[in-house]
């Protein structure tokens, strides 16, 4: 079998992964990881959300975080805009690719943001002209696509559907979510070849939680259909809020792990990694939800 030569990970701990801790995380902080994750040599760093601080208070710094950071060139600095207010404080933040998110269940959509799927797409396309018009990069992000923490099973049709109103709205890239960790290898592939037959598979990305501890082998089971794009925390930065105690985002440095032994090219330093996420953890109080990180940093101590 075939896998992909070469990866593209998306480090999506900066925002994903922060954004749900209770204490505060100064910009400074965010910028020391930013700074530490674009030196091991990501292409791709999700670093900010221009979202409103009421919601998402430790995002209230993205500006700071956006301003601070120092650029590597040919780097993506991804920042989620929910809305055109969003979109312009990314854009005089110079984000390089903007990021906006649906729902593949109905039932999730109406609960999060109360409204359904075509309208939250609709919401979408002042953002998605702005992005165009400015030569910004769009990505799409697709929650719930495996499983709903309401209307449990999401449909394979619903799923295609929510990837083709975003192919329409003009996005760059595509990321399939599994919001709640539910998935499993053969589930995985089918949910993603739903996603294949309405995006071109180069574009689309995996993005898989480990609430059930079957994060790798969902990636492992993309990667045999093609899929190349993956995103991950360093850390396993962000829990899973409709799983109580679980993890939620697969670490990074795992994910590279198992790469590593599949000769997968990333192009991204593991041991840099390793020491990013020793160091936000080290901030936190607490020790990093990755094993092979934990394991990499054990085998170093004297």
């Amino acid at each position: 079998m075939n896998l992909p030569t070469q990866v593209k990970i998306v480090e999506v701990g900066p925002r994903d992964g922060l954004q749900n801790e209770k204490e505060d995380v100064p910009a400074e902080v965010k910028i020391a990881l930013v700074d530490r994750l674009s030196a091991a040599g990501f292409a791709n760093i999700e670093a900010a959300a221009f979202v409103s601080p009421k919601w998402v208070p430790q995002m209230a710094t993205s500006r700071q975080v956006m301003d601070g950071i120092a650029r590597k060139p040919g780097v993506i600095y991804s920042a989620l805009t929910p809305n055109l207010q969003g979109f312009e404080a990314a854009l005089a933040a110079r984000a390089d690719e903007v990021v906006i998110f649906g729902s593949a269940s109905e039932a999730f959509s109406q609960r999060n943001i109360n409204c359904s799927i075509a309208e939250s797409i609709a919401r979408f396309e002042p953002v998605a002209r702005a992005a165009k018009e400015h030569g910004i990069r769009l990505r799409g992000s697709i929650s719930t696509a495996f499983g709903c923490p309401y209307q449990g099973e999401v449909p394979l049709a619903a799923v295609s559907d929510v990837v083709a109103r975003m192919r329409d709205l003009g996005c760059d890239e595509i990321d399939i979510a599994d919001t709640i960790g539910v998935a499993t290898p053969r589930h995985a592939q089918a949910v993603m070849a739903a996603a294949i037959a309405a995006f071109p598979i180069e574009r689309l990305s995996g993005h898989f939680h480990d609430t059930y501890g079957q994060a790798l082998a969902n990636i492992y089971a993309s990667l045999e259909l093609g899929i190349a794009i993956f995103h991950s925390s360093v850390a396993g930065l962000g829990g899973c809020p409709y799983a109580k105690g679980a993890t939620g985002n697969v670490a990074t440095e795992d994910v590279l792990y198992m790469l590593n032994g599949l000769g997968i090219d990333t192009g991204i330093d593991l041991d840099q990694v390793v020491d990013a996420g020793a160091y936000i953890s080290q901030f936190l109080g607490r020790k990093g939800a990755s094993r092979a990180g934990n394991a990499l940093l054990a085998k170093r101590a004297p």
